[in-house]
């Protein structure tokens, strides 16, 4: 199952107060970028980050679920109505994210 455009459109909305983050289509899903790196995704109509320490410490409850089948597990965001939250969110998880893979 695809994620839909409306939840990508929702998401996006609740990530502007987070300021630079993009997006990019890709078989049907969404990849979330913040500041040009990877962050998460939107996987079937859900919003999941990737597990770095400070997710894991912002969201100690929430559920680890595979984005599709083979992959690494991410952490599912069910807190998406919180704009503050997520923007957050975004500012802890940045310096523990790798840099972008240049092509």
């Amino acid at each position: 199952m695809a994620s839909s455009k409306d939840y990508l459109d929702f998401i996006m909305e609740q990530l502007e107060e987070a300021g630079d983050v993009t997006y990019r289509a890709m078989m049907g899903e969404y990849i979330i970028y913040y500041r040009g790196k990877v962050i998460g995704g939107i996987y079937d109509d859900r919003f999941l980050v990737k597990p770095t320490m400070s997710a894991q410490a912002m969201m100690p409850t929430a559920s680890k679920e595979l984005p599709y089948e083979g992959a690494k597990e991410m952490i599912a965001v069910d807190n998406v109505e919180d704009k503050e939250f997520l923007r957050d969110l975004f500012e802890a998880m940045y310096s523990e994210l790798p840099a972008s893979k240049h092509k």
